[in-house]
């Protein structure tokens, strides 16, 4: 069965480890001593040779260790890479950190310091390099059919659905849903390639086979109250089980959990920029970059002021309500690039190809979005943010609301210059639907790397508007 193989493999793997932190110091012992590549002897101080190949066994031991706190001897079916080569590097970075207190503590100044920077950098570059090929090579063998994990889901639901999808998706990952088990759904059902293959009840007869290696249960909501009992029987037999929650329709993003003393919490939403500590580093970058905004833009802004003011009557600056942060209404400011209307044929809808309101100047403010350089000023007040879900007027708010689920959530965070659904093509006249969607993302995703990304690709490519009438 699988979870014997998952035995040997991880201590096959721990051993890998170790014989690579190994190889990684003796290298850079060899590189900085033995290579001509430093002109410091190999006996530094009162240490020598032998004296160096010591601390291996403290070293290699240690790095065992941290790998294993770091949850690097998960299995790797499901686990995305991006998390294991974060891993790597944080187990390296506290092992080396770890490795010079101790020196310091015992008072070890003679052993070289620079040896053991070329030991980081080569250990980090080794241990990803072999853990990249050992994931390659298992993936290439549940590819081929080898290494799989069997798995039965209780319970037909659209949690199952998605489940199975994914599974057939990633063939690597090496899972194979044998069955579905439900009271409801008749049996033979197909989905997918995979059948439903009788009632819940028979799951006390199908697992003293003990040909599984996995359950997941995927029961709807309306069969919850069946969940205990199956717990207790996948335990009884002692089977790996996994609970996988049909909520998408409830709660479409990542949840997250709190403990209240004991008793876990489920959080609906998670939204980064609800943290004090992010949001004084979101505005702080805000302040910073729309000052550094404003003097940069500034004869681009003078320029466009007095082109709209020569070519049509007037305000320069158009001044229209918008719904913010916590629903609570704001002015956005804009160049002007309409001629000045009535409120009511003002508010009547989205400008369209060749809108006959739209100046020549404002013809070309708007697709080069030069038109909304003033809303620099509307960021330093803190009414926006360099980058965010785009604000929408009050009336428009008020029908996508009734018309969007989820709709309302983009109020959550201070409204943006610029978003993740604008640099995505997402702008002007485009749906709001597949807007809404990228705005959830960038809410319940928020990082400051994300937020430099966005500014990043706004330069390149999302100044010009193609969408913009």
């Amino acid at each position: 069965m699988i979870k014997d193989n998952q035995k040997l493999f991880n201590r096959l793997h721990l051993v890998v480890d170790a014989v690579v932190v190994a190889i990684s110091y003796l290298l850079a012992w060899y590189l900085k001593f033995a290579t001509g590549f430093s002109q410091e002897n190999p006996t530094v101080g009162t240490l020598d040779k032998d004296t160096y190949f010591g601390v291996l066994w403290f070293l290699v031991p240690l790095y065992v260790v941290l790998y294993y706190m770091f949850n690097m001897y998960a299995p790797k079916r499901a686990t995305m890479r991006r998390y294991e080569l974060f891993g790597i590097f944080k187990a390296n970075t506290v092992g080396i950190v770890i490795f010079m207190m101790i020196l310091f503590l015992v008072e070890q100044y003679d052993l070289s310091r620079s040896m053991l920077a070329i030991f980081y950098f080569l250990n980090l570059v080794l241990t990803t390099l072999v853990r990249s090929l050992i994931r390659s090579i298992l993936q290439t063998f549940r590819r081929k059919g080898y290494n799989q994990k069997y798995v039965l889901l209780v319970g037909y639901s659209t949690a199952a659905e998605e489940y199975i999808t994914r599974i057939n998706q990633n063939p690597q990952w090496g899972y194979v849903i044998r069955g579905i088990l439900d009271d409801t759904v008749p049996r033979g059902t197909m989905y997918k390639g995979v059948k439903v293959v009788g009632g819940i009840d028979n799951l006390k007869y199908i697992l003293p086979e003990n040909k599984l290696d996995e359950v997941a249960i995927t029961i709807a909501l309306k069969d919850y109250e069946k969940l205990g009992e199956i717990v207790d029987v996948c335990e009884k037999f002692g089977v790996h089980t996994k609970f996988i929650p049909d909520y998408n329709s409830l709660v479409p993003s990542n949840p997250y959990t709190e403990d209240v003393l004991g008793l876990p919490v489920i959080n609906i939403r998670y939204v980064p920029l609800n943290n004090a500590i992010n949001q004084f580093v979101k505005r702080a970058m805000d302040i910073l970059g729309a000052l550094i905004g404003i003097i940069l833009s500034s004869p681009v802004m003078l320029i466009c002021a007095i082109a709209v003011k020569l070519t049509s009557e007037g305000p320069i600056i158009f001044k229209q309500e918008r719904i913010g942060l916590h629903n609570k209404p704001f002015k956005m400011y804009k160049f002007r690039s309409m001629v000045v209307q009535k409120v009511t044929d003002e508010e009547r809808g989205w400008t369209t190809k060749d809108d006959a309101r739209v100046t020549k100047v404002g013809k070309f403010m708007r697709k080069t979005s030069i038109d909304e350089l003033p809303q620099l000023f509307n960021i330093l007040i803190g009414e926006m943010s360099l980058v965010g879900p785009r604000p929408e007027r009050p009336q428009f708010v008020d029908k996508f609301k009734e018309e969007i689920p989820r709709y309302m959530i983009k109020h959550q965070v201070r409204p943006g210059l610029t978003g993740w659904a604008q640099v995505n093509g997402l702008r002007g006249d485009t749906s709001i639907r597949k807007r809404i969607e990228f705005d959830l993302f960038y809410i319940e995703n928020w990082t400051f790397s994300l937020d430099i990304k966005i500014m990043f690709m706004t330069v390149f490519k999302g100044f010009h508007n193609k969408n913009a009438y």
